[in-house]
């Protein structure tokens, strides 16, 4: 195994994540399974998570790209309104098991990049 961090994914340019606006959906593989992910603006920062409810492990977001609720102060499970904090994954109340797995990004020169982990990697294409 390397001993080196693997290099990061771009993600999205800096301009797609709005301050409270709709999250930037992608694919990653997380413990083995494909499954969605998706980027957010919050306090001028960006924060990514797995897009799955830890109350029920289905994807937050009834429409797409609608996360957060409408304060955007908040992400909002659509489903059964487990409410998580945008900048660290947090539960804040409702029907939660704990917080979001959260994705580290990092933003540099108008590109927002993704850090691929030993449990969450990028999806391989064919």
């Amino acid at each position: 195994m390397p001993d080196h961090d693997p290099a990061p994914v771009d993600l999205c340019p800096s301009e797609e994540l709005t301050e409270g606006g709709l999250a930037f959906g992608f694919d990653v593989v997380f413990d083995g399974e494909t499954c969605r992910a998706f980027a957010v603006r919050f306090e001028g920062q960006p924060h990514a998570y797995l897009n799955r409810c830890t109350h029920v492990a289905i994807e937050l977001d009834y429409q797409p790209g609608r996360i957060f609720d409408d304060t955007g102060q908040w992400l909002l499970c659509a489903t059964h309104g487990a409410v998580y904090a945008p900048d660290t994954g947090d539960c804040a109340g409702g029907p939660c098991n704990g917080g979001l797995v959260k994705i580290a990004l990092t933003e540099a020169d108008g590109m927002v990049r993704w850090h691929p982990t030993p449990r969450l990697q990028p999806v391989a294409f064919d």
